[in-house]
């Protein structure tokens, strides 16, 4: 994940069946870098099979021809990763640990990637922000008070909610990448980045691999998240930090799954 994420803001969420555009204005585990894309045979199926088993099963499902059709092509990581994770309002919340998995998918020159987060877990606060770090103005400090994932949920204002420090959870998702005509795959190498042959340096995140493995720069036009899913849940318990929460569950997901929803809430 990058320790630095930059807020992304579109407007745009038409019929599957155009072209399609997405948006975000937070990160869960990290930011989608949002672009637009055309709706092939190969992304639909893709999308067909998300909404047959559902986001959650999706998200930690093994993506191979029993599952799949047409199955991925290549598989890469697990890659174990950290990083602070941002919230509604823009402000780091917690501290994500996560194993990346990454599924390539090819057919009738149609490239998609699919990135999927697997037995991930967060714990509050994130560290406190550096200048090169703040959010844009107005934004809630962070990290006392620490303003709950969603309390800016779907660019609302700040609506006061604050998570204590030291609750702790799970969280799974993914990320659904499809790629722009022409783009190929230009690096096998198993590790996340294909510059360096690491895993962990510069740091394991979506731009790393995608930008190291493919023609293009994740974030740019035709190299970009179209559909992503984060579910996060704390459970509730009867001492420490978890035993204060009012809300215990916070989507953070693409308007075409819903948009963000619920929170991790402490009284």
């Amino acid at each position: 994940m990058r320790s630095i994420k930059k807020l992304s803001t579109a407007i745009a969420l038409v019929a599957l069946s155009m072209a399609i555009g997405v948006a975000s204005v937070r990160a869960s585990p990290e930011t989608p870098q949002l672009g637009t894309t055309l709706l092939t045979s190969l992304l639909s199926n893709i999308l067909n099979t998300a909404n047959t088993v559902g986001d959650d099963t999706f998200s930690t499902m093994t993506l191979d021809a029993s599952t799949m059709s047409p199955p991925p092509t290549q598989h890469y990581g697990p890659y174990l990763t950290g990083s602070p994770d941002s919230g509604s309002c823009g402000n780091y919340w917690a501290n994500d640990t996560v194993n990346r998995f990454f599924s390539v998918f090819s057919h009738d020159g149609s490239l998609v990637i699919v990135e999927q987060f697997k037995d991930g877990t967060f714990r509050t606060p994130a560290p406190l922000y550096t200048a090169a770090q703040l959010p844009p103005a107005g934004s809630p400090p962070s990290p006392e008070p620490n303003p709950s994932p969603g309390a800016c949920n779907n660019g609302t204002a700040y609506d006061g909610g604050v998570v204590a420090d030291g609750v702790t959870g799970k969280f799974v998702g993914y990320f659904i990448i499809p790629l722009a005509p022409g783009i190929i795959e230009t690096s096998n190498d198993s590790h996340c980045s294909a510059t360096t042959g690491s895993n962990t340096v510069p740091g394991c995140d979506t731009y790393t691999f995608i930008t190291s493995h493919f023609s293009c720069t994740y974030g740019s036009p035709g190299c970009s998240t179209m559909t992503f899913f984060d579910r996060y849940t704390a459970p509730v318990t009867s001492t420490g930090p978890n035993s204060g929460l009012i809300a215990n569950v916070w989507k953070d997901n693409s308007p075409d799954r819903g948009g963000m929803s619920g929170d991790i809430r402490s009284t």
